[in-house]
């Protein structure tokens, strides 16, 4: 008999939602192996370009073959202590989903962050004797310490903290998109874990090259050198000095800058930017959009900060979508081993520094266009090589034996 899969992530979404969609392509996979696949999500969440409108406890839909139960959650500002209740809210709710229409759990999957949904996870665990794999997509507390400047002793960190070795100690294995999270996992739970390194992944076959909205598209500079951003603008991105870098180089009239997308940050930097002409700001587009906006850039851009959080590794899809793309990517960061420092298809440039960033435009467009082709073309190779969503899926089905 077929087993049943649980993937309990309030952030899983479709390309309809443009967000989330790594355990919808993963579960494409899974279903062609004879697996039953249940991916639970919240009905609202600030990332979704679409949201799903729900009566009652969830709403259950099918896309694309795969089963979604869209559970019923409060709506929030992205920067908002109800943000937090609609993630406890979603975790609760879990509790109260019925096996009659689901199926009995055989596998738990539960994705953080949101980390509060292991508490759900784990008692599905014991009460139909299910395998609970806690899938660390971000590490919570840690991030909230190291880029909020919140202490250990910070009463958000210790709430969090409690789920996070809770799920540590109680998953039967823990999977992480960070591939050197082990140590920091081992010395949370207190003891040895069984660990598997699962990251984000692209599938070419899947990638949409839908064009991207006319309004966009009349609103980039034609026969500029374009430096592009497409992804989340938040706190982990390190946007700040890319803007920064824009104001700096306002008189060298052949650079031009674009960032595509939303976060909570984005105000703030459209604030900053003050409406100078060589600075686009749009807001976020369909992931089948993301390679057309690509083909406009002449160089990507990456950032993290300059904070030891990132030498547990990285797994950002942007990155993924900016190699399949070809372009070479300018990437600010302290040499934390992400597939930009692996596969050689861009530079590297001093983290949190406006001037290093600078220098890293500037040398980029000192290249020929084929001489940045060439670089582009290695991450290209890389990621087809690498990060195929349909090895992954294999890599991830392993575990549910």
């Amino acid at each position: 008999m077929a087993k049943t899969i649980w993937v309990i992530n309030y952030f899983a979404g479709t390309p309809e939602s443009g967000w989330g969609e790594r355990h919808f392509y993963f579960s494409k996979y899974w279903i062609k192996q004879g697996y039953q696949i249940r991916i639970i999500s919240g009905s609202f969440n600030h990332l979704f370009k679409k949201t799903t409108e729900v009566i009652g406890l969830y709403k259950h839909e099918i896309y694309e073959g795969v089963d979604f139960y869209w559970i019923k959650t409060p709506k929030y500002r992205a920067v908002s202590i109800w943000r937090f209740y609609s993630m406890l809210v979603f975790m609760a709710k879990v509790f109260f989903l019925g096996v009659k229409r689901l199926g009995k759990p055989d596998v738990v999957i539960v994705s953080s962050m949101p980390i509060f949904s292991i508490l759900s996870g784990y008692y599905l665990k014991k009460k139909f004797r299910a395998k609970l794999l806690f899938e660390i997509r971000d590490i919570w507390p840690l991030t909230l310490q190291q880029l909020g400047n919140k202490s250990k002793n910070h009463p958000a960190v210790r709430f969090i903290g409690w789920f996070e070795k809770l799920g540590y100690r109680k998953a039967d294995t823990i999977v992480s998109l960070l591939p050197y999270a082990h140590e920091h996992i081992e010395n949370v739970a207190g003891k040895a874990v069984n660990f598997q390194y699962i990251p984000n992944g692209i599938d070419p076959k899947e990638i949409g090259h839908e064009k991207i909205p006319v309004k966009l598209e009349g609103k980039i500079k034609k026969n500029k050198f374009i430096i592009g951003y497409a992804g989340s603008i938040g706190l982990a991105n390190a946007l700040e000095y890319l803007v920064e870098a824009a104001i700096q180089l306002e008189s060298e009239d052949e650079i031009f800058f674009m960032i595509v997308g939303d976060g909570s940050l984005r105000e703030d930097l459209k604030k900053r930017a003050h409406d100078r002409p060589n600075i686009l700001f749009y807001s976020r587009i369909k992931k089948s959009q993301v390679q057309h906006l690509l083909s406009h850039f002449d160089v990507c851009f990456v950032g993290r900060n300059d904070t030891s959080l990132f030498k547990h590794g990285v797994s950002a899809n942007k990155y993924f979508d900016y190699m399949l793309s070809g372009k070479p990517i300018l990437d600010s960061n302290n040499f934390i081993k992400d597939p930009v420092e692996l596969s050689g298809c861009g530079l590297i440039v001093q983290p949190d520094s406006t001037q290093a960033i600078i220098d890293g435009i500037l040398k980029f467009k000192s290249l020929t266009r084929a001489e940045r082709k060439s670089m582009g073309e290695l991450g290209k190779e890389y990621v087809i090589r690498n990060h195929s969503i349909a090895n992954l899926a294999e890599d991830y089905a392993n575990l549910f034996k």
